[in-house]
């Protein structure tokens, strides 16, 4: 504006209101300007709309500046006007940060950003990702080195704000490689469900405080879990087989577990199921749910009744992370572009293995190996570390009728 090509910034902010846009646009159309770079962003109702220009002729400066007042004015809006140079581009960021929060208080978020500032990395832009159940924001970020080192400085620096601010941090690479995820794989109890199903088993037998201490030391991996599982399976010989269905017709899911299997699922992402639990149990949410995969244990039955064994191959650590792989495998994908989520050690192999390992509510020894840990219990949180909005969720789920907001205990 000031000289033949010379850009500028425009900065136009007020209460955000149909036409605001147009208008400007209308206004450097008159004048064929050409945009360099455009960002609009609406927080709360208002409205920051930036614009980097560059127009024909100096001439035109002071009466597009006019022009433009005089078009938003009428709005409520202010337009402020910064003549500079256009600067070069900048790269892609490197990492994405997400931060969620019941609620994200400014004191964590300054924690965040103060971690991030001591080791020379820069937040590139921040979005909110998220109103319900939790507050969820994500942050851009580049690091200084764009190295491993850099990125092992990264997640070291996030790694004890969580539980000192009382939020959830994930840190996951920036770019396509955070968009191809195609498969997510579920730990049954205690993670796509509430409670453990063989705890469920066995107050039917009257021994649910005696399994369920086995259970404890064995998620806390201080147990063998094959071991735990036969000792704990022993307790149900003689329960009449119909108590699996029993149980089944009983399970209550972890909030957000619909949700989140639904929009994988529109997205066209799989999702299954390995569990150290039963397959009698499982097969029928598995289904209900439209699983692609499921997996689990399989209690022995004779004469109706069980028999206080399990058959086959026990579903252990290192059976998870293999069925991880054989999914992928069928699929035709990396493991890269995999995602599994669960909340003991039993979990460790299979989170070990994924390219993204998501601890859920989980037992110590599973967060110190996981990529990103979650405290609150809504399984849907998952679905924002990947970086998927409430907004998209919620906007899916209306168009198809299944819209609801539960309120929050």
């Amino acid at each position: 504006m000031s000289t033949p090509g010379t850009p500028a910034l425009l900065t136009v902010t007020g209460p955000d209101r149909p036409g605001v846009t147009a208008r400007v646009m209308s206004v450097l159309a008159s004048h064929h300007a050409d945009l360099v770079d455009v960002e609009q962003v609406v927080v709360n109702g208002h409205l920051s709309l930036g614009l980097m220009v560059r127009v024909e002729a100096d001439a035109d400066a002071v009466t597009v500046v006019r022009e433009l007042t005089e078009q938003i004015h009428d709005l409520g809006m202010q337009l402020e006007v910064q003549f500079d140079d256009i600067a070069p581009p900048t790269p892609p960021s490197t990492h994405a940060v997400v931060i969620l929060g019941s609620p994200v208080t400014a004191s964590a978020f300054s924690a965040v950003a103060g971690s991030l500032a001591s080791i020379g990395a820069n937040i590139d832009t921040i979005r909110g990702i998220a109103d319900y159940p939790v507050t969820g924001l994500e942050l851009h970020v580049s690091t200084a080195d764009r190295d491993a080192a850099d990125d092992a400085r990264l997640r070291e620096a996030m790694a004890p704000l969580s539980d000192a601010h009382g939020v959830d941090i994930s840190v996951d690479g920036a770019g396509l490689g955070r968009r191809s995820k195609r498969l997510v794989v579920f730990d049954v109890d205690s993670t796509l469900v509430q409670g453990e199903v063989i705890e469920m088993l066995a107050a039917h037998a009257g021994r649910e405080a005696e399994v369920r201490a086995v259970t404890e030391r064995a998620m806390r991996g201080e147990l063998d879990f094959a071991q735990s599982l036969h000792e704990r399976v022993a307790t149900l010989k003689g329960l009449p087989a119909g108590v699996l269905d029993e149980v089944a017709a009983n399970i209550v899911l972890t909030p957000g577990a619909r949700t989140t299997i639904r929009t994988l699922k529109r997205l066209g992402i799989r999702c299954g199921v390995v569990s150290g639990g039963f397959i009698q149990v499982i097969a029928g949410l598995a289904e209900e749910l439209g699983l692609d995969f499921a997996r689990a244990n399989t209690l022995e039955i004779e004469d109706g009744v069980l028999t206080g064994r399990v058959v086959g191959e026990v579903v252990d650590r290192e059976a998870k992370a293999e069925y991880l792989r054989q999914f992928a495998e069928e699929l035709g994908i990396s493991l890269s572009q995999t995602v599994a989520v669960g909340d003991g050690a039993n979990d460790i192999d299979m989170l070990s293995a994924a390219g993204l390992g998501i601890a859920f509510c989980a037992k110590p020894a599973l967060r110190e190996v996981a990529d990103a840990s979650l405290s609150k219990p809504f399984l849907d949180t998952v679905l924002f570390v990947l970086g998927i909005t409430r907004d998209e969720i919620e906007a899916a789920d209306t168009a198809a009728g299944t819209y609801r907001r539960v309120p929050l205990v």
